[in-house]
């Protein structure tokens, strides 16, 4: 018969008939440590789910060949991140059959009396990676976060603050369905202060606003930058959509003064990521001023010198190249070669020379290379009504990598 995987909820105490029956009836019970303690009585032979996973797999596949009632306890639902998708790949979907329960999400919002519908899920549970969390704050205004030893509540509120994101108040929900269960909402900084229960989970909730709403098009003023050096707002929307972005993509901003493509990108990258890569300090420190006051709080700033500073950062999808290419670019010997296959890169040149180079570099790799030229004009006031004043002229080079799909 097929594995039977159980979900226990967050009280085992009110398990559903069904549920506790298939339980007892098993020859074999697998879960976790603290699983398995709730069953002490039971005589069933008692398999531990430790790593490697394959050899737990391997256990269950003999024990299931030989007849035996098998039967997996997890949390809630075990198809949230749980165990059963592992078991689905593992046996196929019609080797399982799940008995879900009410999920530790499902139990917080009740509790905090909140439609669990509307709330984003993001697990941290054995993960170093908190992109996926930023980005659901920046599209969310509830986001579930799954919690471990290491990514504790405190940890989580402090790099939410270092992030200067002051606009979200944390709920810790301790020990649900037990008898020490407690719960509130904190403060990030309370938060930050404070050591709660090791079996938790936290619900962020969005309580504020940033400085200035995240969006495309965002006015040049609005930005905090060095003496005016900024890809005015005309040539962003441009450089933007010329590098075609999907939502799960990673992109570079290479020379990225002080963010302002990277940020305005940000909002279109629900599931990606930015990079906003400068070797000026002070423009560094506009970044990360920057990314506070528009709460593009998933944008990685990244302090260092071409090329070497791009050694660790994930292959990217797309590139932005807005300063830094050099007199002999140089650096497109680089930033071509880890180019993920079917990619874009986006340059934009001032100069007619830097213009040549990279047109030059990029068709002799046999890239598709198309070439626009955007003048712009921007009302400025004169005499009581306004006149036009003329933006340098700047050539956006757009390319595609061969190999996509």
């Amino acid at each position: 018969m097929p594995i039977q995987i159980v979900g226990l909820g967050v009280d085992t105490e009110a398990l559903p008939d069904l549920h506790a029956g298939i339980i007892d009836g098993a020859e074999v019970l697998v879960g976790g440590k603290r699983q398995l303690a709730l069953f002490e009585g039971h005589p069933a032979l008692r398999l531990p789910i430790v790593s490697p996973l394959e050899d737990v797999f391997s256990a269950i596949a003999g024990h299931e060949g030989a007849g035996r009632d098998v039967v997996v306890l997890a949390d809630g639902d075990p198809l949230f991140y749980g165990i059963g998708a592992r078991l689905v790949d593992e046996f196929g979907p019609d080797g399982v059959h799940f008995y879900p329960n009410i999920t530790s999400l499902q139990a917080a919002c009740a509790r905090a009396k909140v439609p669990w519908q509307d709330v984003a899920s993001v697990s941290l549970h054995g993960r170093d990676d908190f992109r996926p969390l930023f980005n659901a704050l920046c599209h969310n205004d509830w986001v579930a976060v799954l919690t471990d030893e290491k990514n504790i509540p405190a940890a989580i509120a402090q790099r939410l603050l270092d992030r200067g994101a002051e606009w979200f108040a944390m709920w810790v929900f301790e020990n649900l369905g037990g008898d020490e269960e407690r719960f509130d909402r904190y403060p990030l900084a309370r938060a930050a202060a404070r050591s709660f229960s090791r079996l938790n989970l936290v619900l962020l909730e969005r309580s504020g606003k940033p400085e200035h709403p995240l969006s495309l098009g965002l006015p040049d003023d609005l930005f905090q930058s060095d003496r005016g050096l900024i890809t005015k707002w005309p040539l962003r929307a441009a450089g933007i959509a010329s590098l075609r972005l999907t939502p799960g993509d990673v992109l570079w901003d290479l020379g990225a003064g002080c963010g302002s493509v990277g940020i305005e990108a940000s909002s279109l990258l629900s599931r990606g990521e930015v990079f906003a890569v400068e070797r000026n300090g002070s423009r560094v420190g506009m970044i990360r001023e920057n990314r506070r006051r528009f709460g593009a709080i998933g944008l990685e700033v990244v302090h260092g010198t071409l090329p070497d500073c791009l050694r660790d950062l994930p292959d990217p999808d797309k590139i932005f190249i807005g300063g830094g290419l050099g007199k002999d670019a140089s650096l497109l010997d680089v930033v071509c070669s880890r180019m993920r296959p079917g990619g874009r890169m986006v340059i934009h040149c001032v100069l007619l020379g830097t213009l040549e180079r990279a047109r030059n570099k990029l068709d002799a790799l046999g890239w598709n290379v198309d070439i626009t030229m955007i003048q712009s004009s921007c009302a400025t006031p004169l005499a009581g009504d306004v006149r036009l004043e003329g933006l340098n002229p700047v050539f956006v080079l757009a390319a595609d990598k061969p190999g996509g799909a």
